[in-house]
């Protein structure tokens, strides 16, 4: 079995496939200061309760935004998993050409997307909308290469911050109101972060078909896709594990490569 791990911002995303099956997948919260055996307790206690003995865990690949939990994971990897796991840096070859002014600030998830979305959704133009700690969307031509993208603030820290900054406003839960306009605080905030966030990204997806110059595919991945790809028909596919199956295909990739 192969051990994928996505490092966010805000996640970290954990699946483990057989091939090319998804057995389980885990979001696990993004904390610099935990050390390895505490992430290791938690990432064990998730496989024992899903039935997978870490034992037959013998491949692993990570790709972080988040530079200070690579070695905390490479450790956890050799240590209880007894693999040296792959990483995805500038350096690994993916088959995409990145057309970014400069290629080594692509964060890798995000080329790990293009590499993901290229085999599952293409043939491009595509354009991936990925809801995270940033909503970040990504263009690639119809040559398959990647053009660049556009970062915007996340839901999730959007939200936050009018909380943070209004005195008079409390946390509400991120979930459908029953009318735009709302009758009273909670429904309001409700409607301005839902639909707001909806403008976004139907506004920036126009933009970005418009700059592509033909029909382009719109694929959905993250943590809020699902809550997002409800209020809007501007997708043509949602698949919160993008990310992960990426990496099973970048590591099966590097695996023929080096035996070419």
């Amino acid at each position: 079995m192969l051990a994928a791990l996505d490092i966010g911002n805000t996640n970290v995303t954990v699946g483990i496939f057989d091939g090319e099956e998804v057995r389980a997948t885990w979001r696990l919260a993004t904390d610099i200061e935990r050390l390895t055996d505490e992430y290791a307790v938690t990432v064990l206690g998730l496989l024992e309760h899903a039935g997978i003995d870490p034992r037959g865990i013998r491949e692993a690949i990570i790709a972080s935004v988040v530079p200070d939990l690579v070695p905390v994971f490479e450790q956890l990897c050799k240590r209880y998993f007894g693999v040296e796991p792959m990483v995805v840096d500038t350096g690994t070859r993916t088959g995409v050409r990145i057309l970014y002014d400069n290629p080594r600030d692509v964060g890798a998830d995000r080329i790990v997307d293009v590499v993901a979305a290229l085999r599952l959704y293409g043939p491009p133009p595509l354009i991936i909308v990925d809801f995270g700690t940033a909503t970040v969307f990504d263009a690639v031509s119809a040559d398959g290469e990647y053009m660049g993208g556009a970062i915007a603030p996340g839901i999730g820290i959007a939200s936050e911050a009018l909380f943070e900054r209004a005195a008079k406003l409390h946390r509400v839960e991120l979930e459908r109101p029953k009318a735009a306009i709302g009758k009273n605080t909670v429904a309001a905030i409700q409607s301005g972060t839902l639909y707001g966030y909806v403008g976004l990204l139907e506004g920036m997806v126009a933009r970005f078909k418009k700059e592509l110059g033909g029909k382009a595919r719109v694929i959905a991945t993250g943590g809020w896709a699902p809550l997002l790809a409800k209020e809007t028909r501007v997708f043509d596919a949602v698949d919160p594990n993008l990310t992960l199956t990426g990496l099973r295909i970048l590591h099966q990739m590097q695996q023929r490569s080096g035996r070419d």
